[in-house]
């Protein structure tokens, strides 16, 4: 066996650990925050979209892991940086929902100024020396605890939290400047697909006041069958998420709801954390219909990217 091929599989195996030490570092504790009372207005004439993106593998975009098609990755980089202009008004914040926090109750990220968290593991040096000082929204945050909790939700808030790579990934990208005013929002622990698809719905009022929501996860996450041989496998999941997706609203929230029973889904997803942000993504969506905004692949292993509105 060649030199060149014993590095491909190093790089490939220390990809996947990365990965999983990002899915098992645990989360960091939460503190009360109490909501607020009305809710921020805005001027926005437009509602915005809301959108599911997937966010890679680790620090990919910013440091040379060695692996992968450059045309894939550049692709899916260039699709990542067009998210920016997806809503035609500008937005005053993000609202983004990670697949990497989970909470037993929606937590949201409260601080003015959040750090980074670097969970992943086994990247060269630089890859904890990436920044993206976005400011938090203390005053966002609050909003979105007062519509999750009159939605029955329990939530609670953690000032000390900082951006973690499925968001501090794509949004590098899509906003390398850092200005725009960013909230992060934890998955809830049991991951039940019905409870997020409703805790998007009592964030919509949020697409009317300037925020942006979005969702970061990934339509493919098995780190045991992450590689070429997996391609049938997401393949014939992701041909079924693509038309679950974008049917009419009442048919589209109930085959999400049914997502296990999909063909490989799970093969696709042996632990669904990555598919949950969609749930909260075609929550906020309402009546609005999905389409595709993008369809590639990373190791030959097919991604999708959703919006709607």
């Amino acid at each position: 066996m060649s030199t060149e091929h014993d590095e491909r599989i190093t790089r490939r195996t220390t990809l996947v650990a990365g990965l999983a030490g990002a899915a098992t570092l645990a989360a960091l504790p939460t503190e009360g925050h109490a909501p607020s009372g009305d809710g921020p207005t805005a001027n926005h004439r437009e509602r915005l979209p809301v959108a599911f993106l997937p966010h890679g593998g680790g620090p990919w975009p910013f440091v040379d892991l060695g692996f992968g098609d450059p045309a894939e990755l550049s692709e899916l980089a260039g699709y990542l940086r067009s998210v920016r202009a997806l809503p035609k008004t500008p937005p005053r914040a993000v609202l983004i929902i990670s697949a990497h926090w989970e909470e037993s109750v929606p937590t949201v990220m409260s601080g003015a100024h959040p750090p980074m968290l670097y969970d992943y593991y086994g990247f060269p040096p630089e890859s904890y020396e990436i920044t993206w000082p976005a400011p938090g929204d203390p005053t966002l945050a609050a909003r979105v605890r007062e519509l999750l909790g009159k939605a029955g939700f329990q939530t609670a808030a953690n000032a000390e939290r900082g951006f973690d790579h499925g968001t501090f990934v794509p949004l590098k990208l899509a906003y390398p400047d850092a200005a725009m005013p960013t909230v992060q929002l934890s998955l809830k622990r049991g991951l039940d697909p019905a409870e997020h698809l409703a805790m998007g719905r009592a964030l919509a009022p949020l697409r009317d006041e300037g925020v942006f929501i979005v969702g970061s996860g990934m339509t493919f996450h098995n780190l045991r069958a992450f590689g070429p041989q997996a391609s049938p496998v997401a393949e014939a999941f992701d041909a079924w998420l693509r038309d679950a997706a974008t049917r009419e609203p009442t048919a589209r929230d109930e085959h999400l709801k049914q997502w296990a029973s999909a063909p490989a889904a799970r093969l696709a997803h042996p632990r669904e954390e990555h598919l949950l942000p969609l749930m909260v993504i075609a929550g906020a969506a309402g009546q609005d219909r999905g389409t595709v905004a993008y369809n590639g692949s990373i190791l030959g292993l097919r991604l999708s990217a959703y919006h709607f509105g």
